[in-house]
């Protein structure tokens, strides 16, 4: 197609170049108001996570407090939080540790194919036949992160190792407020 002859048919209505290019800048200051809003968020969250992990539980530990009720009736206290998360590089080797120490059933084998229209008869062959064929076979190997979660969290609470690194192991202590309604 020559975009040059076309060009030349074209005909384009210029009283309404004004209005698109105002909602062009209109679109561009709400992405704007967006960042920003995205940004103060993040900062709010922030301190957020810092009271909630680190200033309160803090507090209650130097006063040897581990519940406390509220005028209000709001019971604060103070609960264990755990985190992980295998990143990439890691991948090969904690699902080796996983293996080795029995917990391979946490592992998840994905096998993804892509087919086109009519192509349900082969959809039902082997991933084997499938890449002896030629089709696009996709694998992937995870533990999901509520699992993870789960596994770490009963693990440090039976008073087991686990190799910090390679899942990525967070835990913290974070404030949990109940309010009566």
């Amino acid at each position: 197609m020559d975009l040059e002859a076309e060009s030349t048919k074209i005909k384009v209505d210029t009283s309404k170049v004004k209005d698109i290019a105002l909602k062009c800048n209109e679109l561009i200051d709400l992405q704007n108001e967006i960042k920003t809003i995205e940004e103060k968020l993040n900062k709010v969250k922030e301190q957020e996570k810092f009271l909630s992990e680190h200033a309160i539980p803090s507090l209650m530990q130097t006063a040897g407090v581990s519940l406390l009720k509220l005028e209000d009736g709001t019971e604060v206290k103070i609960t264990p939080y755990y985190y992980g998360k295998i990143s990439e590089d890691k991948k090969e080797a904690a699902f080796a540790w996983l293996r080795d120490n029995n917990f391979g059933d946490l592992i998840k084998n994905n096998v993804s194919l892509d087919f086109g229209m009519n192509q349900d008869s082969e959809a039902n062959n082997l991933v084997a036949q499938l890449k002896s064929k030629g089709y696009n076979v996709f694998q992937s190997t995870t533990v999901h992160s509520g699992t993870l979660k789960a596994f770490i969290k009963e693990q440090i609470s039976d008073g087991k190792g686990l190799p910090e690194d390679l899942f990525g192991i967070y835990t913290a202590n974070k404030t949990k407020l109940t309010t009566k309604e």
